[in-house]
């Protein structure tokens, strides 16, 4: 794990995960662009959604990749989040079986159950990614597959942009971010008894510049990745 301060050109005041989220709920369905998640989500080929049983969301947040996992035909899904305020939101969607507010490495699920656990645009806001990687691999059943789309550590690096949002006042808050190397995942998912099955990775493109203008420096450079991982 890496500082984010070693790279941070903003300087935007920062917030915990906690209130951050809290406090970007207001538009936060609105600014988070499925270019960053869901596309990658996609583009996997090693995981087969329809066939899914049982799946467990962590980190849902208002239940967009819940959403997407139910419209690919995921017969049981449980999601837990931090922010009581983003789970109410989860919860109207009525797309969860189970909801929990918990850490992303303490979930209290059950173990040893479920084909799928996600974990999408959380790992940037852990200081240490052992504990996930241990609660995922706890809660799989062998051969479960653990899908993680994070914020690529070279874009968060090169840009020096944090997770962020804007106020109602119009001021950019950043909210808690740590750079985590992709040798970080390898390393921690090995510990935890998970083998890389797929990785790919999104890059700033046409698509990301119409949405993004400001973003033409960064042309070609990684913006996102996804990784899944099998329990052995």
């Amino acid at each position: 794990m890496l500082e984010f301060s070693h790279f941070d050109r903003r300087r935007y005041p920062t917030v915990s995960v906690r209130e951050g989220y809290r406090e970007w709920l207001a538009s936060y369905e609105t600014t988070v662009e499925d270019e960053m998640d869901l596309v990658l989500l996609e583009a996997l080929e090693s995981v087969p959604w329809s066939l899914v049983e049982r799946a467990a969301d962590l980190g849902c947040g208002t239940g967009r990749t819940g959403a997407w996992l139910r419209a690919r035909s995921v017969v049981r899904l449980d999601g837990i989040d931090l922010t009581p305020e983003m789970l109410a939101v989860a919860r109207g969607r009525e797309i969860y079986d189970q909801l929990v507010h918990a850490d992303v490495a303490a979930t209290g699920l059950e173990g040893g159950v479920y084909d799928l656990v996600t974990t999408c645009l959380v790992e940037e806001h852990l200081r240490d990614l052992r504990p996930l990687y241990r609660e995922t691999s706890r809660l799989l059943r062998p051969g479960g597959v653990h899908v993680l789309v994070g914020y690529h550590p070279h874009f968060i690096m090169t840009a020096g942009m944090p997770t962020h949002f804007d106020r109602a006042s119009g001021e950019s808050v950043a909210i808690e971010t740590y750079v985590h190397l992709m040798s970080d995942h390898v390393a921690a998912a090995r510990a935890a008894g998970l083998s890389l099955a797929e990785m790919r990775e999104r890059l700033v493109d046409d698509r990301w510049i119409a949405l993004k203008p400001r973003w033409e420096p960064y042309r070609h450079h990684p913006v996102s990745f996804v990784v899944a991982w099998q329990k052995r």
